[in-house]
């Protein structure tokens, strides 16, 4: 009699339950049901192989897609150097220096953060190739007293639609240099290399002192010749101005080296701010979170920096007094219109960070009259990497080729217009009525890529020239890596 008395209070539960899932999902709900343990080995697998979809130049015989292939050898001529490889950004074919240092970096720190996690999931190797294709191509741009930081010419690129392998459109060169400053670049670059040759040292000497050196002679660079470069707009414009990448450089210098004169530059010259948010173009954030670790391990004096870093979450948390950041219905951040999706992964990647970092000198942040502890940072970050993964309002993922109805037209060259030879003639005049206007999937799949995703009403259009919600870009899956291995061996 128990046990069915049981049963019976146990099953009414259930029909409880059910019934508020079916209210929910007829009548307007926000709550859909979703399976939440998503395979983030395999998601972890694809986000890197959609940066080998991104890569310019003569690819290695390790070529993992099948439908890229050698592409822009000839990039420098125009200036008498050898300026191939590098990553495309996005979409197009465009090679710009600044988003790419971003992408680099962010790499790089994943790469040391979550060494053992990525040693775990045998992906180590290829983020380590990831981040190698873009250093080797900024040691070719970094020459003396120059830096070479864009190839191609966007608005007559974004007038053809054809793919990497078969453009005939004009490849000019761009530049910075004591005459023609660009502190973010210069300073973002430097960044990257001094991260970089932190993730190579232990396995290349030689090749990682090489990247620091480098990376010292572009910061001297930026803080020597200081000024904001306007060359890569109207597409990736710096608005928030270069004082974060000076401090994200110097923060990386420090880490590379342990230089009292980058400690010392940090303390006296750094200029910092409280932010709600951390992108290619804003910073501070990530080098405030870099400062707080070193505040943990001793630099008592760095908690101005720590204060500012809090404010970052403090802002974003949405159960903080102080949020300012608004989150869809769905649960995900939302800060702009179009390719919000590298938003999420960038607040995922540095709750996943800062979460490990608070369980692991026992901390917590304080924002207002509410604290907060290491768990409630890491359940923020998986949710919204579960969101973009698939459990979301629409029940899809924002990954080609992963999970439950994917994206099938990214917008993107290469991966909608069918393979052809190598000398094919194109013409742009009806490339795009040809490739681009079709209604149809992607002839090839790009695997990985995180497209912009849905907009503040957790809606999507998965459409090509609907280029806010399916433009992939290199920096989304930069900031996914850290997280993806981090749940991927958790898991």
């Amino acid at each position: 009699m128990i046990y069915r008395e049981n049963m019976r209070y146990y099953m009414g539960i259930e029909r409880a339950y059910w019934a508020i899932i079916v209210w929910l999902t007829l009548f307007g709900g926000n709550l859909m049901l979703v399976n939440a343990n998503f395979n983030y080995k395999d998601a972890l697998t694809k986000s890197i192989i959609f940066l080998e979809a991104q890569r310019s130049g003569k690819l290695p015989a390790n070529n993992r897609v099948p439908w890229r292939g050698d592409s822009a050898l000839d990039d420098g001529k125009l200036a008498n150097v050898d300026l191939s490889g590098g990553y495309y950004d996005a979409g197009d074919n465009v090679k710009y220096g600044l988003p790419m240092a971003f992408t680099v970096t962010t790499l790089a720190w994943s790469a040391i953060f979550y060494k053992h996690e990525l040693q775990a999931t045998k992906e180590m190797g290829h983020v380590r190739d990831a981040i190698k294709w873009g250093t080797d191509y900024f040691l070719k741009c970094s020459q003396h007293k120059k830096l070479y930081v864009e190839v191609g010419e966007p608005h007559e690129d974004h007038k053809c639609w054809v793919r990497p392998e078969n453009m005939k459109t004009n490849r000019r060169v761009l530049k910075i240099d004591e005459h023609t400053p660009g502190t973010e670049i210069a300073a973002e670059t430097a960044a990257a290399l001094a991260a970089s040759s932190i993730v190579f040292r232990p396995i290349d000497r030689k090749y990682a002192r090489r990247l620091l050196n480098r990376a010292k002679r572009l910061f001297q660079m930026a803080k020597s010749h200081k000024g904001t470069y306007d060359g890569e707009c109207p597409f990736y414009c710096s608005y928030s101005g270069y004082n974060d990448e000076l401090m994200w450089a110097a923060s990386w210098l420090y880490y590379a080296t342990k230089s009292p004169k980058y400690m010392k530059y940090i303390q006296e010259d750094v200029i910092s701010a409280n932010v709600a948010e951390f992108s290619w173009d804003l910073k501070y954030a990530g080098a405030q979170l870099l400062l707080t670790e070193l505040h943990f391990q001793g630099h008592k004096d760095l908690e101005e920096f720590k204060a500012h870093g809090d404010s970052f979450f403090c802002s974003v948390l949405p159960d903080s007094p102080y949020n300012q950041i608004k989150l869809t219905n769905g649960g995900v951040v939302h800060l702009r219109a179009g390719a919000n999706m590298q938003y999420v992964t960038g607040t995922a990647f540095l709750f996943s960070v800062y979460g490990d970092l608070l369980a692991k000198h026992k901390q917590k942040i304080t924002c207002g009259n509410k604290q907060f502890g290491s768990s409630h940072l890491l359940n923020f970050a998986k949710k919204q990497i579960d969101y973009m993964l698939g459990k979301n309002p629409l029940g899809r993922s924002y990954m080609v080729g992963f999970g439950k109805n994917p994206p099938k037209q990214a917008h993107h060259r290469g991966a909608s217009v069918p393979m052809s030879q190598k000398d094919a003639k194109v013409d742009c005049g009806t490339s795009f009525q040809k490739w681009f206007s079709v209604d149809t999937p992607n002839p090839n799949e790009l695997t990985g890529a995180i497209v912009g995703g849905p907009d503040k009403n957790d809606q999507f259009i998965d459409k090509r020239n609907a280029s806010p919600y399916t433009e992939p870009c290199t920096y989304v899956n930069s900031l996914a890596v850290g997280p993806l291995a981090k749940f991927a061996a958790s898991g």
